[in-house]
C-alpha cells in the first residue's frame, strides 16, 4: 500500500479537491490518499504562510511524518502545489515515487507575463487584497475555471464562501504566498522521480507554453485538455484521471491504473 499526497494552489485547501478525491480512491483501490494544507490555508489558518517553496515543501515532508505515512508517495499537486513538489523531490529525492503535476510554471524557465497573464493583475491584487469574500471566490473561479453551469457555478461559490469563513485566510498569507511563489527558482535538471505534466490550454492564470516548455526542458510527458481551464481537476476530474490511469499503465504497468 502506497500514500498519494494531494497539493492546492495559492490560497487553496484541502476542500478545495471537491469530489476529485473520492473519484481518485475509486481507481487506485487501497491506497492511501492524503489531502495537506499548508500554513496559513484551511484547518491551518491561523499559522503564518511559509515565504519559500523550500519551506512548504519541508512543511508537508514533517506533515506526513506526524501522520505515520511511510514512503515513496505518488504526489498529485496544482499550480504553486506542484512547486512544491517539484521542491519536495529536490530536498527529499528518496520520498516520491511519482509525481503528477497540474498546470504550473517555474522561473527562470519561462517569463513573468507567461507564469501570471498580466491582464489579471489589477483584479487579482484588488479582489484578493481588499474585495469581499463573495467577490473574491467569485472571480477565483471565474479565472480557474471554464464551468458554463450558472447554477452549479454558483453553488461552488457558495460552498467556497462557507470554506473561507469557516477558515478566513490573511491578507498578510496571501502576499506571503505570492511572494513564495514568485521567488521560487526550478532546478535546471529534471526531478529524478516519474514524471506527467497535464495542462489546459484555455487556462486563464498561467500560460499553456509554461507546462510545454518544461515538458521539452525535462523531456517529460505533456497531455493538455482543449477546454478546461487552470482547475483541471474541477472542469474535467475525469480526463485527469484518465490522464494518470494510461500513464501508470505504460510506465509502471500497473494494474490497478488499466483504463475502464
Amino acid at each position: 500500500m502506497t500514500t498519494w499526497v494531494l497539493l492546492r494552489g495559492l490560497m487553496r485547501e484541502s476542500r478545495h479537491w471537491g469530489e476529485f478525491p473520492h473519484q481518485l480512491q475509486k481507481v487506485i483501490g487501497d491506497d492511501d490518499i492524503v489531502c495537506l494544507d499548508f500554513p496559513g490555508n484551511g484547518a491551518l489558518f491561523k499559522q503564518s504562510s511559509l515565504t519559500t517553496i523550500p519551506e512548504m515543501a519541508k512543511h508537508c515532508h514533517q506533515q506526513l511524518q506526524a501522520k505515520g505515512c511511510e514512503p515513496p508517495y505518488h504526489v498529485l499537486a496544482i499550480s504553486l502545489g506542484a512547486m512544491v513538489a517539484v521542491a519536495w523531490a529536490e530536498l527529499f529525492p528518496d520520498e516520491l515515487a511519482s509525481m503528477v503535476l497540474i498546470n504550473t510554471s517555474f522561473a527562470p524557465h519561462n517569463p513573468f507575463y507567461q507564469r501570471l497573464r498580466p491582464q489579471n493583475y489589477p483584479r487579482l491584487i484588488r479582489t484578493l487584497l481588499f474585495g469581499t469574500t463573495q467577490k473574491r471566490e467569485a472571480l477565483i473561479l471565474s479565472l480557474t475555471s471554464q464551468m458554463t453551469d450558472q447554477s452549479a457555478k454558483a453553488a461552488i461559490i457558495d460552498q467556497w464562501i462557507h470554506y473561507a469563513r469557516e477558515y478566513p485566510i490573511k491578507r498578510s498569507n496571501i502576499l506571503r504566498q505570492l511572494r513564495a511563489a514568485s521567488q521560487f527558482q526550478a532546478p535546471k535538471l529534471a526531478p529524478k522521480t516519474a514524471l506527467l505534466l497535464l495542462t489546459a490550454s484555455q487556462d486563464q492564470l498561467v500560460d499553456v507554453h509554461c507546462s510545454q516548455t518544461l515538458a521539452e526542458k525535462w523531456q517529460a510527458p505533456l497531455h493538455i485538455h482543449p477546454l478546461a481551464g487552470h482547475d483541471l481537476p474541477l472542469d474535467d476530474s475525469q480526463w485527469v484521471i484518465k490522464a494518470i490511469q494510461e500513464w501508470r499503465r505504460d510506465v509502471f504497468g500497473d494494474k490497478a491504473f488499466d483504463v475502464a
